[in-house]
């Protein structure tokens, strides 16, 4: 598992990043808190407070996957 900060701060942030993650055949978690929700759903990203970063947990073992993953993601990863 890996896990990286997030940026959600628009609607149209929240709608591309979904399309980007149902690209991969692999469990994403969006943890916000004490809340944990799947990062596929587009209303339990609305459930959340979208002003903070929030943590974005990957479930898969591959490096290359993961790697791939990264790179799509890249434009709301927090550096």
């Amino acid at each position: 598992m890996k896990t990286v900060r997030i940026s959600l701060n628009s609607i149209d942030k929240v709608k591309s990043f979904v399309n980007d993650l149902t690209k991969f055949d692999v469990d994403f978690d969006l943890v916000s808190g004490r809340y944990v929700i799947d990062a596929k759903s587009i209303m339990g990203i609305f459930s959340l407070d979208l002003s903070k970063p929030i943590d974005l947990n990957i479930h898969t073992e591959s490096e290359s996957s993961v790697d791939e993953i990264l790179g799509v993601l890249s434009p709301y990863i927090i550096r």
